[in-house]
C-alpha cells in the first residue's frame, strides 16, 4: 500500500474504566476499498466506529481522515468533513416521512439557517427543492422499494427498508468514507444479495466503504482488506483468503483450533 491513506488509525485505546476495549488498534484504509472489520461479539468493533466517528473520545491514539485528525471533532463536524456511518441499532426518526430522513442527512450540505428558513425566501424553497430531489434520487437507487412510500412514516417500514433509509441518509451527506455497522443484520438470504449489490454499487461510485458485518459468506465475498478484533487487539490482517486461513482467527471465533474458516454468526 503506498501513498496516504484515507483513513489511518495509529495506536487506538479506548477504555472504560479498568477494561481496555481497544487496545493498541492500527490500520489504515485506502481510497476506494471495501474494507471489513470482524471479530467475535464484544471484540470492540463497534466502539471503534464510535471513537473514528466523534461519538467517543479516544483514551490515546489517533485517527486521521485525508491527512487531518479528526479526534476532538463532534461527530457533525466529522461528517462535514465527508465522512458519514450508520449504526447497529438503526437509528431514524420514526414520525418522519422516508423522504424527510433522508433529507435531515443533507443538512451539512445546506446553507439555510433558521432565520432562512422562517422566512423563506425563494433561494431557501429552491434549495428544499434540490434536496428533495436528491433524496428521491438516493432512494431511487434501491429499486423499487420505496415506489409510492415516500411520503409514509419511516417508522412503519420494514426492517431491510429502514436499514436502506438510514444508508440513504449517509449517502445524502456526500462522504467520501461510508461506514457501515452491520448492514445485513437480520436479512433473508434474498436481502442479503440486494445488500450486497448496492455496497458494491457504492464502491463502483467511489465511495470507500469501511463495514462491520458479522455475515462471514458477505466478508468474504466483497471484502478488499480484512481487520479482525478480539477483546479490542488486532489479531490479524490481510486480504480474505489469508484471513480466513488464520489459525488466530479460527480460535477467535470456534475457541479451539479447528483448521476451517470462521463460521458465521449464530443467532
Amino acid at each position: 500500500m503506498n501513498g496516504s491513506p484515507l483513513l489511518q488509525v495509529a495506536g487506538l485505546v479506548k477504555r472504560f474504566g479498568g477494561l481496555a476495549a481497544l487496545n493498541e488498534v492500527a490500520f489504515r484504509v485506502e481510497q476506494g476499498q471495501i474494507f471489513s472489520v470482524i471479530g467475535p461479539n464484544g471484540s470492540g468493533k463497534t466502539t471503534l466506529f464510535n471513537v473514528i466517528t466523534g461519538v467517543l473520545p479516544p483514551s490515546s491514539g489517533q485517527v486521521e481522515f485525508r491527512g487531518r485528525s479528526v479526534v476532538g471533532l463532534q461527530p457533525h463536524q466529522i461528517t462535514e468533513l465527508r465522512l458519514a456511518r450508520t449504526f447497529q441499532n438503526i437509528r431514524l426518526f420514526p414520525q418522519m416521512s422516508v423522504l424527510e430522513n433522508v433529507m435531515v442527512g443533507a443538512h451539512c450540505r445546506t446553507k439555510a439557517g433558521l432565520l432562512a428558513s422562517a422566512f423563506q425566501p425563494d433561494w431557501v424553497k429552491r434549495e428544499r427543492r434540490e434536496t428533495e430531489d436528491k433524496a428521491k434520487r438516493l432512494l431511487s437507487t434501491f429499486g423499487a422499494a420505496f415506489e409510492g412510500r415516500h411520503h409514509d412514516l419511516a417508522g412503519a417500514q420494514p426492517y431491510a427498508s429502514r436499514r436502506k433509509i438510514e444508508i440513504a441518509r449517509a449517502l445524502a451527506s456526500e462522504p467520501e468514507l461510508l461506514l457501515l455497522d452491520e448492514p445485513c443484520a437480520g436479512m433473508n438470504p434474498v436481502e442479503i444479495a440486494e445488500a450486497t449489490g448496492y455496497i458494491h454499487r457504492l464502491r463502483d461510485q467511489g465511495i470507500t466503504i469501511l463495514l462491520i458485518e458479522h455475515q462471514m459468506s458477505v466478508v468474504m465475498e466483497i471484502s478488499d482488506w480484512i481487520v479482525v478484533l478480539d477483546h479490542g487487539v488486532k489479531i490479524s490482517e490481510g486480504k480474505p483468503a489469508s484471513v480466513s486461513r488464520d489459525e488466530k482467527v479460527i480460535e477467535a471465533y470456534l475457541g479451539r483450533r479447528t483448521g476451517r474458516a470462521p463460521a458465521r454468526k449464530r443467532q
